[in-house]
């Protein structure tokens, strides 16, 4: 079976049901696991994504209202590449690339059968699992791997079942600032935190700065999505220079960190597991082992004895043996 995969969490699952050598193409997102980087990239950014955060939410309600395309297809590859399977999504217009994307490109794969990913909760991550593994023929490792990672997620819940459940702030998109929704209010609370500022299955929305001060979160988590973690430290000066960022009693306590949303918090797949691991991590680092700091998120500091700066809050990067600090 030959499998064009236009998602990222659509990629991961895949390879995940032992079904990676199907894959002969993939969009511009998909990166994980590292070798599906080296397949041929069906699809690119309609603009340039390197803009600032205010910018490029400007560009796609832009891009949005006069139906312009957020993304590239490239059809004649597809057609190429001949696949039995193209897997794509249809929870976001906005976050990858859609049926519709596909069909605006003149896609001429019609023999394909298209499978549109569509879950905004655990239990329906899950459902996508079985969705893929019944399109590729492997429905039994589908349920498997369904199983395996209920069952990684509940042995977090249950390490820290004891422990008292701090609010949290998880930040999607930082200007203007969206909180996170969807699977993440269920992923807070599956790794013993209480989330704020957002509900299930929901998709995440504006919420106006005033509102974070107001409820003034113990931890807030900065996962922009789309943004891995290096992106997402770029982002700290922008927050930073927010009159009222050093007012957060997560900033003054030392309880902010900037996570790689990319990989971790905005996709509906596999990763959901290592995102519970790393909230647990962040929300209980007395109890829960430092597996994925440095690599996956990383605490930001204001305090200049710590930094070496005056007033400008600043990162940390922890690995063994490693420490940087960056802007």
């Amino acid at each position: 079976m030959r499998v064009v995969s236009l998602l990222a969490s659509g990629t991961e699952i895949a390879c995940a049901l032992g079904a990676g050598g199907e894959l002969v193409g993939r969009s511009h997102e998909c990166d994980n696991p590292d070798w599906v980087r080296r397949l041929p990239s069906c699809t690119r950014p309609a603009f340039d994504v390197t803009m600032a955060s205010a910018e490029i939410d400007a560009e796609v309600r832009r891009r949005v209202k006069a139906g312009e395309p957020l993304y590239h297809v490239d059809a004649d590859l597809i057609q190429r590449l001949d696949p039995d399977v193209l897997i794509t999504q249809v929870h976001c217009d906005v976050c990858a690339v859609t049926p519709g994307d596909i069909a605006r490109a003149g896609s001429t794969a019609r023999s394909a059968q298209v499978v549109a990913l569509a879950a905004g909760t655990i239990a329906g991550i899950y459902e996508d699992v079985r969705r893929v593994g019944r399109t590729l023929e492997r429905e039994s490792a589908a349920d498997d791997l369904a199983a395996d990672m209920r069952r990684r997620i509940e042995a977090v819940t249950t390490s820290v079942a004891t422990r008292p459940r701090p609010s949290v702030a998880v930040i999607e998109w930082t200007d203007p600032v969206f909180t996170a929704a969807n699977w993440m209010p269920e992923l807070v609370e599956a790794a013993g935190g209480t989330p704020l500022l957002t509900r299930d299955a929901e998709h995440s929305t504006i919420v106006p700065w005033q509102r974070i001060v107001d409820a003034d979160p113990d931890y807030v988590i900065v996962a922009p999505c789309g943004f891995d973690l290096d992106r997402t430290i770029r982002e700290a000066a922008g927050l930073a220079g927010r009159p009222e960022w050093s007012t957060l009693s997560a900033v003054r306590n030392g309880r902010v960190a900037f996570a790689d949303g990319n990989k971790y918090f905005n996709r509906s797949g596999v990763t959901i597991v290592e995102t519970v691991e790393i909230l647990a991590e962040i929300l209980h680092a007395d109890c829960v082992p430092a597996r994925w700091r440095g690599t996956a998120w990383t605490a930001y500091s204001r305090r200049p004895e710590q930094t070496g700066e005056r007033e400008k809050g600043r990162i940390t990067r922890s690995r063994p043996g490693i420490t940087r600090t960056g802007a």
